[in-house]
């Protein structure tokens, strides 16, 4: 199994994990979070990563979800990469996460492929109905 960590400002990582086990019914095993704040200095969170990386991983590899691709949660995720074990994604929401925790027994390429395409294929312009009025 695929091991997910999300590193994200503030709580937005612990929001997405609840969010996820509201949605899924329970919270999820091999899936943890760090909030990372203005006060915090990146190189202690890149070793705190680095260690959860590893608890995380059970063989399988493990994937790294950030918010903002060039802010510090992702260059942080960046220095946990280790090609074919470690993938980092930036610009996760909801639905990347939910996708990345469904496909999470195949191999990380497939997990990666389905994440992506599950932040792509849920962001939609969400127009009102045409319909004529009951009388």
């Amino acid at each position: 199994m695929i091991g997910i960590l999300v590193i994200a400002h503030e709580d937005l990582g612990g929001s997405l994990v609840r969010c996820a086990a509201h949605v899924l019914g329970a919270r999820q095993p091999q899936l943890m979070h760090i909030n990372v704040s203005i006060q915090d200095e990146p190189e202690l969170v890149v070793n705190k990563a680095r260690k959860l990386v590893n608890e995380l991983n059970s063989g399988d590899g493990v994937l790294v979800l950030s918010d903002i691709y060039g802010a510090t949660p992702s260059n942080i995720a960046c220095k946990l990469i280790i090609p074919d074990k470690v993938a980092c994604i930036s610009g996760v929401n909801l639905p990347m996460l939910l996708k990345s925790l469904t496909y999470r027994m195949n191999p990380l390429s497939i997990v990666i492929e389905k994440t992506l395409s599950g932040g792509k294929d849920s962001v939609m312009h969400i127009q009102m109905e045409s319909s004529a009025p009951s009388t």
